[in-house]
């Protein structure tokens, strides 16, 4: 039995329920778990859990739990030719007292096997209600299926997509908000009504199921003065369940494309899910067209690394400070050094933000993490997950033994490979280490000081006795906006003629439409794609995909695609050769702009002059206030990590691991500024003048706001009134810079915070 608290005083407590009962056998044992990070485990999936790994009982974990889930082990004995039957029930009601009643009622196997009779029975009658069959509902079902997740045989063209620039604003003029999926239909027989008849009727079983779409019907008859199919396609709707709902989200929308514009025509096709058309067939005939092909279901796979093996001891560096048994600090204190190793995980992700004031990211020891520009939670370049169980990466790199075809991945995630991985967080940079087999990897990963670019640079070591051919495969995933189930349709991505680089857009975004982000590895003879169903393989895991069964990437960018950025290098190391490879991963404001930065970081030597400026800006940063107490854990924080995470983290980033918020908080970061007093004053000084233009004429403040638009909420937060002149007061104080009084910056205009609010 599950509840949790209620959101408001007048909400009644959820509840819900999970039972699994055993006819035909007797239940040896049963327990149960609740806590997903004991039942799924630090460093495993759900793919291999750890509460499979053993043959012993699930913990019996009850009550409060920071990650919960609901799972019931029973343990039976099977005789020969025996069987038995397990249901498994999940179900929610209004109080306890209801959800034990249900759990009393299904626990009867007669009552239970009812439920699919009358399942079927519901299910007839609801497609009488829309006069459709039962075969109708199974092609509905298939259809449904490229709504949800967006199928490229049943979109536009991909240059069709490729051209569009329009956003989705510009879908709001025609009472479409853009939100929800989109089917567009194209018709123009009127002699021929069974594609929209079957539309008509598939949408209605959709949202029969509780799935929204906005039914887009375009006449592309050319009539003249008598419009025959526009009435026709209007009495269709009329005539069916969902006339109620034409014009209204989620409902149908009939449209002429007489009156469309080339632009307009261009914006529908390339937003829709599913494009239909009259002249292409039946429903069923597009929908077989669109069914993807046995070689993007059945994919191969490589090698993958060594299977999951015995706890491995952990190597203890007696230097490390503060040692807990998995990390510690270096004796200056300027790194953070964690060692792990097969069964042997940090407890949660511990990240490393590394940022400068309009780009960054975060990374974790594991090599997890999220890259973002200019505002963490509204453009993304790749997925954030707030999962701290399994921690996944939306960005990967690999190492692959071009004779043996072994892959391992040179940070722990995502294809672990056989031995312990070494992970160092210093201020402004991560590094990571491993050695498999005789090859030595180490990988630096920081962000430029001074321009929208992150780098990974992979150094590689040759400490055997003989040649290795080792390819180097960096993947991301794009996002391009806040989730990428939202964006991933809308992304285009190209190999530009003149750098090579590859680039990524996402026109549809409201904020960042002209944004371009990049990806680029400095090697003419480098492989690349822009597929992520083609990388990974249908069904497939970052852990073992299918490109790494492949000697080459295949060069498919463009429109249409599930996107990501791949490249791939190949290179020769003599014993004990040294090699360095470094991928770009950067966003810039155009085309030229993002030309200009792959040329000027893709030079010799510019990404470790880039890592210097990391160095000296933290350096002089964190090196201007030094206190010395007779607490050592004290000085270690103080003198470094604390002032590090205000500016990196809550200054710049404004991110964490469980909360990339980007927004400005009008009373946080005044309160984070002030603990710049002394080492980057200035700071505080454009935060007093940047949070004085967020004043309404009232004397009340914007509670948050998104950079760059300013978007954000009025409130009647009144501890947010104090921090300006606090900080004002302090400021002047400590600098005597009484000059910032005199600066005049324009107020905020809106609308009042109603009373009650």
């Amino acid at each position: 039995l599950c509840s949790r608290r209620s959101r408001a005083a007048d909400e009644a407590t959820p509840w819900m329920f999970h039972q699994v009962t055993v006819h035909g056998a007797d239940s040896e044992e049963v327990s149960y778990e609740t806590d997903r990070a004991r039942f799924v485990g630090r460093g495993y999936t759900t793919a291999n859990p750890a509460a499979m790994t053993g043959p012993g009982a699930l913990s019996g974990t009850a009550g409060s739990v920071l990650d919960p889930i609901v799972a019931i082990r029973h343990r039976v004995t099977l005789e020969p030719g025996a069987s038995v039957l397990v249901h498994v029930v999940t179900g929610a009601g209004a109080s306890r007292e209801n959800c034990e009643g249900l759990i009393e009622k299904y626990h009867d196997r007669h009552l239970a096997d009812r439920v699919f009779d009358l399942a079927w029975t519901h299910g007839q009658v609801l497609l009488r209600q829309i006069n459709a069959t039962e075969a109708d509902a199974q092609l509905y079902g298939r259809l449904a299926g490229s709504v949800i997740f967006a199928n490229p045989s049943l979109r536009a063209d991909p240059s069709v997509i490729a051209e569009n620039r329009r956003r989705q604003s510009d879908l709001w003029g025609y009472s479409i908000s853009g939100d929800l999926p989109i089917v567009l239909l194209l018709i123009e027989d009127s002699t021929n009504l069974d594609l929209a008849r079957h539309l008509v009727r598939a949408h209605a079983y959709w949202r029969l199921k509780g799935l929204a779409a906005d039914l887009v019907i375009r006449n592309e008859e050319h009539a003249g003065y008598r419009q025959v199919l526009h009435e026709q396609i209007l009495g269709l709707v009329a005539a069916s369940s969902g006339s109620a709902e034409i014009e209204r989200p989620g409902g149908i929308f009939v449209r002429s494309g007489e009156q469309a514009s080339a632009d307009e025509r261009r914006l529908f096709q390339a937003v829709a899910r599913v494009v239909l058309s009259d002249a292409l067939g039946t429903l069923e005939e597009q929908i077989a067209n669109g069914s993807p092909g046995e070689d993007a279901v059945f994919s191969r796979t490589g090698r993958p690394p060594a299977p999951e093996g015995p706890v491995e001891p952990i190597p203890v560096d007696d230097s490390l400070l503060f040692f807990n048994g998995l990390g510690g600090f270096t004796p200056d204190g300027r790194e953070y050094v964690i060692t792990t190793a097969r069964g042997r995980s940090t407890p949660a992700p511990w990240a490393n933000v590394l940022a400068n004031p309009r780009f960054g990211c975060m990374v974790t020891e594991s090599g997890g993490g999220f890259t973002w520009s200019e505002n963490a939670q509204t453009f993304r370049l790749t997925p954030w997950a707030n999962d701290p169980v399994t921690d996944p990466c939306g960005e990967a790199f690999y190492l692959r033994d071009e004779d043996s075809g072994h892959f391992w991945s040179p940070t722990l995630m995502p294809a672990r490979g056989s031995g312990p991985y070494t992970t160092r967080h210093g201020f402004g940079y991560s590094v990571f280490e491993h050695t498999e087999g005789s090859l030595h990897s180490e990988t630096w990963i920081y962000v430029a000081m001074d321009a929208p670019v992150k780098f990974t640079a992979i150094k590689l070591r040759n400490r055997s006795d003989r040649p290795r051919r080792i390819s180097v495969t960096g993947y991301v995933e794009w996002v391009l906006g806040d989730l990428r189930a939202k964006t991933g349709m809308h992304v285009v991505t190209q190999v530009d003629p003149r750098t090579g680089a590859l680039f990524a857009r996402n026109s549809f975004d409201l904020e960042f439409g002209s944004r371009i982000a990049f990806f680029d590895v400095a090697d003419p003879a480098r492989s690349a794609s822009g597929d992520r169903t083609e990388f990974i393989g249908r069904g497939g895991t970052l852990r073992s995909p299918a490109a790494m069964a492949r000697p080459r990437l295949s060069g498919k960018v463009g429109a249409a695609l599930d996107p990501c950025g791949a490249l791939q290098v190949s290179i020769d190391l003599a014993p004990g050769q040294e090699r360095e490879i470094t991928f770009l991963l950067g966003c810039a404001q155009s085309v030229n702009e993002a030309r200009e930065l792959v040329g000027r970081f893709r030079v010799a030597g510019a990404a470790h002059r880039a890592l210097e400026k990391v160095w000296q800006h933290w350096k002089h940063t964190l090196g201007a206030v030094q206190v010395e107490t007779p607490d050592a854990a004290f000085n270690m924080l103080a003198n470094g990590w604390l002032l590090y995470q205000t500016l990196a983290c809550r200054i710049w980033g404004r991110s964490g691991y469980y909360q990339p918020g980007g927004a400005f908080g009008f009373r946080d970061q005044l309160q984070d500024c002030m603990a710049l007093i002394h080492s980057e004053p200035q700071l505080l000084r454009e935060q007093i003048l940047l949070c004085a233009g967020r004043q309404f004429r009232e004397g009340d403040v914007q509670h948050w706001w998104h950079p760059p638009s300013g978007r954000g909420v009025r409130t009647h937060c009144s501890d947010d009134y104090l921090w300006l002149p606090a900080a004002t007061a302090r400021y002047v104080h400590a600098t005597g810079d009484t000059g910032v009084l005199e600066e005049n910056i324009s107020f905020l205009e809106g609308r009042p915070v109603n009373p009650d609010a």
